[in-house]
């Protein structure tokens, strides 16, 4: 079964973390200084917030969370057959996680992630820049900041 993600980049972590757990009527099941999640059963949902330093608010990126290494492989492979650049991590430490992922942008260069988390992290970890998932034709470049994953 695969799970939406979604990733918002906020101002404030506490406020926002009040707002959308009066939004879903639960607490967050992940909190830490810089970052919550939310994992949602209804609407299907791995929603997660973060204050990382200097950047835009509002959504980083979305994504899709698969159970399964052998899920995300497929997956992958469909965003390669989509035509469009993809990065692959494997094993990469983001969100407080150990995840296996794939980086896509869309043409409009909307970034998602593909991922299968495997384990959990005692640090935040970081994300690829933006600029490097983009296409290298790509006539828009995204500013290099490291941007929040997860």
């Amino acid at each position: 079964m695969k799970r939406l993600h979604v990733h918002v980049a906020v101002d404030n972590l506490e406020k926002s973390i009040g707002f959308y757990s009066t939004l879903f009527a639960t607490r967050p099941a992940v909190t830490k200084d810089d970052y919550a999640k939310w994992m949602l059963d209804d609407p299907k949902v791995n929603f997660a917030i973060s204050a990382r330093g200097a950047r835009n608010g509002g959504v980083g990126h979305l994504g899709i969370q698969v159970e399964s290494d052998a899920e995300l492989r497929e997956l992958a492979g469909r965003l390669k057959a989509a035509g469009e650049a993809t990065r692959d991590q494997e094993a990469t430490t983001c969100c407080y996680a150990q995840s296996n992922k794939a980086w896509i942008n869309d043409p409009s260069g909307i970034r998602w992630e593909t991922f299968f988390t495997f384990g959990e992290a005692t640090s935040y970890g970081e994300d690829e820049p933006a600029a490097a998932a983009k296409p290298q034709a790509s006539c828009c470049s995204a500013p290099a900041a490291k941007l929040a994953c997860c």
